[in-house]
């Protein structure tokens, strides 16, 4: 069912501050839950929520009424392995493009690279939970996708 596979997150940015989790995307036609639930589950994956849909972060000024654009599945790797974060997208959504995008322009920008590996520092500094981290860090996540955008229409970046 997989349309791409790409590693995605701090990990797939060299020299940025990550926690040792590998984020992979598998880019999918549509999502499928139950289908994808029971594949997923004999390559030995774990579904986080079932065939419960989930939804990634919605970026202020995107607009939040526009729910199958944010929709992904969650899979983990089995606990006797490295851990593996799976988000599954539907191609050519905005989290689809938002992770790829996000990924690429830090690759590009080094300095823009460096400030995010900072303030992810900082926060784990802070020893948080996951869910006041993610709070913090995804408006900043925002903040950087503005000069993405600046610069994939800048550069004709394109997420094929």
């Amino acid at each position: 069912m997989a349309l791409r596979i790409d590693h995605i997150g701090s990990t797939s940015v060299p020299e940025l501050a990550a926690k040792d989790v590998i984020d992979v995307q598998v880019t999918v036609a549509t999502l499928q839950p139950e289908r994808l639930v029971q594949q997923m589950s004999h390559a030995g994956f774990k579904a986080s929520r079932g065939a419960e849909i989930e939804y990634d972060h919605t970026p202020s000024g995107a607009d939040a009424s526009q729910c199958a654009e944010w929709a992904k599945l969650s899979f983990s790797a089995p606990s006797d392995s490295r851990p593996v974060h799976i988000h599954v997208r539907a191609a050519g959504k905005a989290n689809q493009r938002y992770a790829l995008l996000f990924r690429d322009y830090l690759r590009t920008h080094p300095r823009a690279a460096a400030a995010y590996a900072e303030l992810k520092r900082r926060l784990a500094a802070l020893d948080i939970q996951t869910g006041v981290y993610a709070e913090i860090k995804d408006p900043v996540c925002d903040l950087v996708m503005i000069s993405a955008e600046e610069w994939a229409a800048k550069t004709g970046w394109d997420a094929r």
